[in-house]
């Protein structure tokens, strides 16, 4: 499946952004979906995910209750809307597809990533 993140951009804090995910090539539906980043000089860290179904979803503490993570089948499209951003959430964001039976959140585990979208929150 390939898969192209959009949305990022500056935005200060406080602010919001949704950032949009557009897979195609496969059955998006067949996918758990997720959101990670990687901030300047860290590693890849897990954001969000979401289930095939979007009936669950998982996200890290650091962006719990202010990031929402969404899908939309028909459109073969995963959402994350964030709120509240700080400037610690800036990052290159990817999606990235998932297709084994369990969801995980270790970035391993995902089969196919996007090529990310660039988030800059300003103080």
């Amino acid at each position: 499946v390939q898969l192209q993140a959009s949305g990022g951009g500056l935005v200060q804090a406080g602010g919001s952004l949704r950032l949009s995910c557009a897979a195609s090539g496969r059955t998006f539906r067949n996918y758990h979906m997720g959101w990670f980043r990687q901030a300047p000089g860290k590693e890849r860290e897990f954001v969000a995910a979401i289930s095939r179904g979007g009936s669950v979803t998982y996200y890290a503490d650091s962006v719990k209750g202010r990031f929402t993570i969404s899908r939309d089948n028909a459109k073969n499209t995963v959402y994350l809307q964030m709120n509240s951003l700080k400037p610690e959430d800036t990052a290159v964001y990817y999606c990235a597809a998932d297709s084994g039976i369990v969801m995980y959140t270790e970035g391993s585990s995902y089969d196919f990533w996007g090529q990310g979208t660039l988030v800059t929150v300003s103080s």
